[in-house]
C-alpha cells in the first residue's frame, strides 16, 4: 500500500518520463544511419548581384572637378560633410585632407578615402558612402560632318548619343563611326571607336567627361558617272554591291548596260587600276563606277 501511495503522490515524474519517450524515440536512428540535414547553398552557389554598368551595358560615371558630393563616414560625423572637387581632382576632408578622386567612380573614390583614412590611422576600418549633390558643366568639343559643330556644356551622365542630338546630327555625308579622344591626368590621350550603327557599341563606354573631343569623320563614299539616272557621290554601306550601288544613283539608263561596268579603283601600290566587275562583287571605299552604253 505504500508503494501504491508513493507512485500515486509522484504524478511529475511519470508525466515527465511519458513526454520524454516519444522524443526519445525520435531521437534515436539505426546503427550507420545518418539524419539528413537541409541543404544550405553555399557561398559559391550564389551569383554575385550585376553592377549598375553592367545593367545598363555601359562604362559608370567619373567624378571630375567642379562636382559637388556628400561623404558620409559611417559613426563619425566630424569626417562627413559636402564638398567639391578641386581643379586638382581632389576633395579637402575634414581631419583627412586633400584625397584624390578625379576621374574615379563612386566606388573607386570610396575605396581611395578608405584607403587614406586608413594610412593616417584615424580609423581601422573605414564604411564609406558617397552620392553626387550636383554634377558639374563639363564642355567637349565636336567637329567634322555634324550640322552644329562646337562646344557642348553636358554631365556626368551624357553619352556621345545625347551629344550628337545636341549638336543637330550627322550631316548626309557624315559616318557612322565617331571617335572620342580623352587626355588623362598624365596628358596621355586615348581614342575610343564607337559605331553608331551597333546598339552596344554606341551604349557601352560612351559617356563623356571635361575635355573630351568628339571627332565625326567623312562616310566612305564611291562614285558612280555613265549611263545612270543620278550620277554623283554616295555614302558606302557595308556590304554594299555594284547592283546596289547603281540602284542608289537611280539605275541604269535606257541607253545603259548592266553588263558593260567598269570600275577605276587604287590598288595597294596607289596606282589607279581600271577592272570590269559583275553586279554582285562589292562595292570599296572610293570606288569609281562606269556604266556604258549598250551596243546596238
Amino acid at each position: 500500500m505504500a508503494r501504491m501511495m508513493t507512485r500515486a503522490t509522484n504524478p511529475g515524474r511519470l508525466s515527465s518520463r511519458r513526454l520524454l519517450a516519444p522524443l526519445l524515440a525520435l531521437t534515436v536512428l539505426p546503427a550507420g544511419s545518418v539524419a539528413a540535414t537541409p541543404a544550405v547553398p553555399t557561398v559559391a552557389s550564389i551569383a554575385p548581384a550585376p553592377t549598375a554598368a553592367a545593367l545598363h551595358g555601359r562604362t559608370a560615371p567619373t567624378l571630375g572637378a567642379g562636382d559637388s558630393i556628400q561623404v558620409q563616414v559611417f559613426g563619425q560625423p566630424d569626417m562627413s560633410g559636402n564638398v567639391s572637387v578641386d581643379d586638382d581632382g581632389s576633395v579637402n576632408l575634414p581631419l583627412v585632407g586633400h584625397v584624390k578622386v578625379g576621374g574615379l567612380t563612386l566606388r573607386q573614390a570610396e575605396d581611395s578615402i578608405a584607403t587614406a583614412i586608413r594610412k593616417d590611422q584615424l580609423l581601422v576600418n573605414p564604411r564609406i558612402a558617397i552620392s553626387v549633390v550636383q554634377a558639374r558643366n563639363l564642355r567637349v568639343s565636336i567637329i567634322g560632318e555634324v550640322r552644329s559643330p562646337g562646344r557642348y556644356a553636358v554631365d556626368p551622365r551624357t553619352s556621345i548619343i545625347d551629344l550628337l542630338a545636341q549638336a543637330g546630327g550627322t550631316t548626309e555625308s557624315g559616318g557612322r563611326q565617331v571617335y572620342i579622344l580623352h587626355t588623362d591626368a598624365a596628358g596621355k590621350v586615348t581614342r575610343r571607336l564607337i559605331n553608331l550603327d551597333d546598339p552596344a557599341s554606341a551604349a557601352s563606354g560612351s559617356y563623356l567627361q571635361g575635355g573630351d573631343s568628339v571627332i565625326v569623320p567623312r562616310a566612305q563614299v564611291f562614285y558612280v558617272y555613265g549611263e545612270v539616272a543620278q550620277p554623283n557621290a554616295y555614302r558606302l554601306e557595308p556590304g554594299m554591291t555594284v547592283v546596289q550601288a547603281i540602284a542608289r544613283a537611280g539605275g541604269v539608263t535606257p541607253r545603259g548596260s548592266d553588263s558593260r561596268i567598269d570600275v577605276k579603283r587604287t590598288d595597294a601600290s596607289g596606282k589607279m587600276v581600271t577592272l570590269r566587275v559583275h553586279p554582285g562583287d562589292l562595292v570599296r571605299a572610293n570606288d569609281v563606277i562606269y556604266v556604258r552604253e549598250r551596243i546596238f
